[in-house]
């Protein structure tokens, strides 16, 4: 479970996130609303890029803003990027090695893992392929087996389907689906494909300049009068 209690983020003047509080408790949950609604400033904050001016943040009874980014990842948070980060010098299998290093695990432990989510993902045949020859869909896939091969309790994934073709979406979101252990981790996804949303969050959040509009079951956000008005007439033209 991951729970905000009045997060605010200031940028001199500007403040992306107003006191905003929201609980979720599904294994995948999503995170929604315009540009500008501060929805990635939110996985900045919950990832350690950003420091609030005041609130809390828990995942799984744990306080995330008392610790250091990289104590966060060792804890068990991964994300993912609107834009994919991948060293276009490494392999696909030392793009995602990385994930492990802060974890200082034996290596057949690392072996054993890398080996594990290559295959899971597809990318096994690939391993040895460096970034700067990936299309657009194996960079997502690089992304995802990074956050999976470190085994996280909290996963944040910032467009995860963005750019992709609808055969190369349904492969990731069966991926996606099998990332979180019932009871023991979640998956956060920010998006603005509300099909995708739709079809794979059992909760949903709703955010717009920075405070909440809903929460509940996505069935129920989706519905709400007030996050149709806003967003559904948007989101049915295809514009994010």
């Amino acid at each position: 479970m991951i729970r905000i209690k009045g997060i605010t983020v200031a940028f001199g003047g500007v403040k992306p996130l107003r006191e905003l509080s929201f609980q979720l408790s599904g294994a995948i949950c999503g995170l929604i609303g315009p540009n500008g609604a501060g929805k990635t400033t939110l996985v900045n904050v919950l990832s350690g890029f950003v420091t609030p001016v005041a609130g809390e943040a828990e995942a799984f009874g744990t306080r995330l803003l008392d610790m250091r980014p990289e104590a966060r990842h060792a804890w068990g948070l991964a994300r993912s990027f609107q834009t994919p980060q991948i060293a276009d010098d490494l392999s696909v299998a030392e793009n995602v090695m990385v994930a492990l290093d802060p974890l200082s695990l034996p290596g057949a432990e690392r072996s054993q893992r890398l080996a594990m989510v290559l295959a899971e993902t597809g990318l096994a045949p690939r391993a040895h392929v460096q970034g700067r020859r990936l299309d657009g869909f194996d960079r997502r896939l690089v992304e995802l087996a990074r956050c999976k091969v470190s085994r996280p309790r909290l996963i944040l994934l910032d467009e995860p389907a963005a750019g992709l073709a609808a055969t190369e979406r349904a492969q990731l979101i069966d991926l996606i689906r099998a990332l979180p252990v019932p009871g023991e981790s979640m998956v956060l996804i920010i998006d603005h494909d509300i099909d995708l949303i739709a079809a794979i969050c059992e909760q949903t959040a709703v955010l717009d300049f920075g405070t909440l509009v809903a929460c509940g079951t996505t069935r129920d956000v989706l519905a709400d009068p007030k996050v149709r008005a806003a967003y559904l007439g948007e989101f049915e033209e295809g514009t994010s």
